[in-house]
C-alpha cells in the first residue's frame, strides 16, 4: 500500500486504528515482559556542558539523577566524525548557536575518547541503554566537511563502535541514529551546502542512507540503524522501500503541525544568535497555548496517531527521543514549564498507549541544565511509569530493536 492508498481508507477507518478501545491494553498482552525504554536526549551536552554548573560536570550525579526519574535510556552525540580524524585530539568546537542551552554558548574544547567509552560505561553499571546519534558538531577546521560519500560516515561509524566494542560496551547500545535529523544543513552541510536535494525523502538522501547503512552493517549487523527525521508527512514513509532502516527515529511537537501555526502566532523562527525568537516566546506563548489547548492537543494526538498508523501498516517500531510541545525551550524570566509538561503529558500517554513504540522520551527538556522542568520528579517519575509499562504490540514482538530493549 502506498500513500494514496492508504490516505483513502478515509478519516473513520484511520481512525479506528487509534480510538480509544484500540488503545486499551487488552487482555492478550498482559504476560508480555518487555515494555518501551523511557529515554531522554543528551545529545553533545553530556560531553560539552563540564563547566562548573552546567550539569554534566559530574557524570555519576546526572545519571544517578535520571535513574531517580525513572529512565533507563540515553540518547547521546557519539561524535564519529571527531573519532575518524582524530579520536583522542584536543577538538576546539564552534558553537550551534548562543541562545539554546543543549550544548555550550562558545567556543568549547572536548577529547572524544576515553569520555566516550567511560560515560556508555557508567550508563551500563546503572541499565541505562544508550542510544547513539551525532549532530556532527563543528570543530575549528571544519573536518565533517571531509565526509564526501556516505561510505566514509559509515568509516566513521564504524571506528566510534570499533572503540566501543573494543571496551566491551557493544551489548550497552540501544540502536544508531547515523544522522541526527537528516538531512538538515545544519547538521549533515556536507550533504547539502548549496543544493536542492536536501529533502529526506528525495532518491539523493534516500540513496545516501541505503549505502550508509548498507556499508556500516557490514561491520555491525546486529545493531538497529536509522536515520532521525524531523520532517511533517509521516505518510510518505509508505511512498518508498526502507528495508535498510530497523526503525523510525521520528520527532514530533505539536508546536510544528499545521505547517507550524504556533510558531507563525508567537512569531518564532528558530534563531540561533539572536534573542528576539524567545522574547516573543516570552510574550505569547503561553497566552497562545491556554486560548486552544484543546486544539493544540488535538494537533499532537492526531500527528501521534498517523505515525502510529504508518508503523502498524509497515510493522516498524517508533523511537521518539525530541517532541512533544516545543522545539526550543529554556528557563528564562517569562517562560513557563507548565503548559509545555502538560502538552508533553499528553503526547506520552498518546503514543504508550499505541503499541507501536519501543522508546518514548518525556520532552526536548529531560536534563539537568533545564532546572524547571528536571527538579519536578514527580512529574518525571509519573511518565516514565505510563511509559514502562506500555504495551508493545504483538507485531513488533521481533527485530533488532526488539531484541536490544
Amino acid at each position: 500500500m502506498n500513500r494514496n492508498e492508504f490516505l483513502t481508507l478515509g478519516g473513520a477507518a484511520l481512525a479506528g486504528l487509534m480510538t480509544a478501545p484500540a488503545l486499551a491494553k487488552p487482555a492478550r498482552h498482559k504476560a508480555r515482559t518487555k515494555h518501551p525504554v523511557a529515554i531522554t536526549m543528551w545529545d553533545f551536552s553530556w560531553l560539552e556542558r563540564r563547566w562548573d554548573g552546567a550539569g554534566y560536570e559530574d557524570w555519576d550525579v546526572a545519571l544517578d539523577d535520571l535513574v531517580r526519574r525513572g529512565y533507563n535510556a540515553v540518547r547521546i552525540d557519539a561524535y564519529p566524525h571527531l573519532i575518524h580524524f582524530g579520536a583522542k585530539k584536543d577538538w576546539l568546537l564552534m558553537p550551534p548557536w548562543d541562545q539554546q542551552v543543549w550544548g555550550s554558548p562558545d567556543v568549547n574544547r572536548v577529547q572524544v575518547l576515553p569520555a566516550l567509552t567511560d560515560f556508555i560505561g557508567r550508563c551500563h553499571k546503572r541499565g541505562i541503554k544508550v542510544g547513539l546519534s551525532t549532530w556532527y558538531r563543528e570543530d575549528a577546521d571544519n573536518v565533517r566537511m571531509k565526509i564526501t560519500s556516505p561510505e566514509i560516515m559509515a568509516e566513521a561509524w564504524t571506528d566510534a563502535l570499533d572503540a566501543i566494542k573494543a571496551a566491551g560496551l557493544i551489548d550497552a547500545l540501544l540502536y544508531v541514529d547515523m544522522c541526527n535529523e537528516w538531512p538538515l544543513d545544519v547538521w549533515a552541510p556536507f550533504f547539502t551546502p548549496n543544493t536542492d536535494q536536501g529533502s529526506w525523502q528525495a532518491e539523493p538522501s534516500r540513496d545516501y542512507m541505503q549505502r550508509a547503512t548498507t556499508a556500516l552493517r557490514a561491520h555491525y549487523p546486529d545493531l538497529p540503524l536509522v536515520f532521525s527525521a524531523t520532517w511533517g508527512e509521516v505518510e510518505q514513509y509508505l511512498d518508498y522501500d526502507l528495508p535498510y532502516l530497523d526503525l523510525f527515529e521520528q520527532h514530533i511537537w505539536a508546536v510544528g503541525q499545521n505547517d507550524g501555526e504556533f510558531y507563525k502566532l508567537v512569531d518564532y523562527n528558530y534563531e540561533r544568535f539572536s534573542s528576539k525568537g524567545y522574547r516573543n516566546l516570552s510574550l505569547k506563548a503561553a497566552d497562545v497555548y491556554h486560548a486552544r489547548p484543546d486544539h493544540w492537543k488535538g494537533l499532537l494526538t492526531d500527528k501521534i496517531d498517523r505515525m502510529a498508523a504508518v508503523s502498524h501498516k509497515l510493522s516498524k517500531p517508533v523511537i521518539t527521543t525530541e517532541c512533544w510541545a516545543i522545539v526550543d525551550y529554556k528557563d528564562w524570566p517569562l517562560l513557563k514549564w507548565d503548559w509545555v509538561k502538560e502538552l508533553c503529558e499528553t503526547g506520552v500517554r498518546r503514543a504508550a498507549g499505541t503499541g507501536q513504540w519501543l522508546g518514548i522520551a518525556t520532552s526536548n527538556f529531560c536534563g539537568p541544565q533545564f532546572v524547571g522542568m528536571w527538579r519536578d520528579i514527580d512529574w518525571h517519575l509519573r511518565l516514565t511509569e505510563v511509559i514502562k509499562s506500555a504495551q508493545i504490540d504483538q507485531e513488533l514482538h521481533q527485530g533488532k530493536l526488539w531484541e536490544r530493549i
